[in-house]
């Protein structure tokens, strides 16, 4: 199955090949965010916010075929 990895920030340096942070990818049926991290080589303890189409989700959300995958870091700031 296909879905979207849209990637914020300094995440965006896993993808060096999308400039603009999103990332098409094809998937095993079942796979989780946790498995789709794994996939993209980003260490979870990297991402703050996880949202599956909008809504915020976890490491064991199971995705669908069509799914958008938003991975925010933490963000610094003062």
């Amino acid at each position: 199955m296909r879905l979207e990895v849209r990637l914020y920030a300094t995440l965006r340096q896993a993808a060096p090949a999308s400039p603009d942070g999103v990332v098409p990818l094809d998937i095993p049926d079942g796979a989780t965010v946790a498995e789709v991290l794994g996939l993209v080589k980003i260490d979870p303890a990297d991402v703050r916010m996880i949202m599956v189409n909008g809504v915020a989700a976890e490491l064991g959300r199971t995705l669908m075929d069509g799914d958008r995958l938003g991975l925010f870091p933490p963000l610094g700031g003062g």
